[in-house]
């Protein structure tokens, strides 16, 4: 009797065990699911984009003239003082002649030295002819004191003379003329090396440091010949430093002058206070990474203050501010997805997953500003999946397993 009994209770026991186990297999396993939690507080909307340092004002030295430059010893970072010297420049040798166009100046260099032969001739007729003029007119006006000679013949005389006198200039001045023809066409025949200097005391022309501050940039070292124009250095103030970048033109129109800005990733160990001092009017195109045109925008930020280290052409980080509020609800935006065109996420109440649509207004990269739907304190799904539905059991993947629904 007792022996039918034990084995009605172990059959009870198994067939209980058996149920069990049937109903765990079959039952609904909740999905584990990392939850976040809405908050209030500050919240702020920023635009993060690359930009570069620069001087506020760069100055370049260029070339004046045409001609050759010597070489520079100024170095990039080198102190300099306003009116110190930067470079000199010579004039440029004169340029190789053809055995044609030699030819041709030899012949009129004998040509423009005949013709100074000539003149010299002239000159010394015209000179014989005044000396006798002069002793004609000596000789009239002692014989017209004695009144052999008439006033009329006595003033003939005197005009002879002045005409004799104006001729011997007229030689003059040609033999002038023709030794500045004969030097020009000498000076056409110099070839490169056959004048070691100018003699006249203005060898060069030397261009001079406008401000002073440090050598930004050398764009001519070596010594060679450089055209007008040419800039030979850049220089500018390294304490007077501004901050360029390059917005999208959507994003441009958001900000304006007075606009608060950090600059991060410059090196420091700090970020950096700055305002948007001008948006500039105009945009231009340029080519993203990913081969897209796109449209962009010039910002120029003003520092609060320039660090030691930080120069002219670096890499920085800028994050414009474009909206802040101090007491706003905030949900986290990888909770977020779209239902029907409309924004939704999922709430976690009592172990189950809730649909619940929301309405927002501003969003960052980390959060969004819930204007209806959800009250802080409550706890949404991050990153939802496909698993989810409205009314699905979810476990904390973050809670202790023994904790997990």
């Amino acid at each position: 009797m007792k022996g039918a009994w034990a084995k009605w209770i172990v059959g009870l026991i198994a067939v209980a065990v058996v149920g069990y186990g049937i109903h765990v297999s079959l039952r609904e396993q909740p999905v584990l699911v990392d939850l976040g939690t809405v908050s209030r507080g500050a919240m702020a909307v920023a635009i993060d984009e690359e930009g570069m340092t620069r001087v506020r004002d760069v100055y370049a030295v260029s070339s004046t003239l045409a001609g050759r430059i010597d070489r520079i010893a100024l170095e990039e970072g080198d102190t300099v003082s306003r009116g110190d010297v930067i470079a000199t420049i010579h004039p440029l040798d004169p340029p190789f002649l053809d055995l044609r166009t030699r030819t041709e100046l030899q012949a009129a260099a004998e040509a423009a030295r005949a013709a100074v032969a000539l003149a010299n001739v002239e000159h010394a007729r015209a000179q014989t002819a005044l000396n006798l003029a002069r002793s004609a007119y000596e000789r009239a006006s002692e014989l017209a004191k004695t009144n052999i000679v008439s006033d009329s013949e006595l003033e003939r005389a005197f005009g002879d003379l002045q005409l004799k006198q104006a001729q011997v200039e007229s030689a003059l001045a040609n033999i002038n003329l023709r030794l500045a023809e004969l030097a020009s066409v000498e000076a056409r025949l110099a070839q490169p090396g056959d004048e070691p200097g100018n003699g006249n005391g203005e060898c060069c022309v030397t261009l001079r440091a406008p401000i002073d501050g440090i050598v930004l940039g050398v764009k001519v070292r070596s010594e060679q010949a450089v055209n007008v124009g040419t800039v030979v250095a850049e220089m500018g103030r390294p304490d007077d430093l501004e901050v360029a970048v390059d917005l999208l033109s959507s994003d441009a129109v958001r900000i304006g002058p007075g606009t608060t800005a950090t600059i991060s990733d410059w090196g420091g160990d700090r970020d950096l206070g700055a305002t948007v001092r001008k948006v500039e009017p105009a945009a231009f195109t340029k080519v993203s990474a990913l081969g897209i045109e796109e449209q962009r925008v010039n910002a120029v930020l003003d520092l609060e203050e320039v660090p030691e280290g930080l120069g002219h052409g670096y890499r920085v980080v800028a994050r414009l501010t474009v909206w802040r509020a101090d007491d706003v609800v905030r949900a986290p935006i990888s909770a977020l997805y779209r239902d029907d065109g409309d924004w939704a996420v999922f709430v976690a109440e009592d172990g189950v997953a809730r649909v619940r649509t929301v309405e927002l207004g501003r969003m960052n990269d980390t959060v969004a500003e819930v204007a209806a739907g959800l009250a802080p304190g409550e706890r949404v799904i991050l990153y939802p999946s496909d698993l989810l539905r409205d009314g699905r059991l979810i476990a904390d993947r973050a809670a202790p397993a023994g904790d997990r629904n």
